[in-house]
């Protein structure tokens, strides 16, 4: 599992996915959210707006972030 560290309250799941690297652009983030490829906290997410904050962990192709 990685940690990402996060200066703010939180941070939205496509930024989220940018921010990673695991998508290089934003259209590319929201590809892989509405085709349910992204978990948050367990649990398929199809909001690209979705607030995660500290303590979230968010999945995506085997890999697990944890936000911190």
């Amino acid at each position: 599992m990685q940690e990402i560290r996060i200066n703010t309250e939180y941070i939205k799941l496509d930024a989220f996915l940018k921010w990673t690297g695991v998508a290089s652009l934003g259209s590319e983030a929201k590809i892989y959210i509405l085709e349910e490829m992204v978990k948050v906290n367990g649990e398929i997410c199809t909001q690209r707006g979705k607030k995660l904050r500290s303590g979230d962990i968010v999945e995506f192709e085997g890999e697990t972030y944890k936000i911190v």
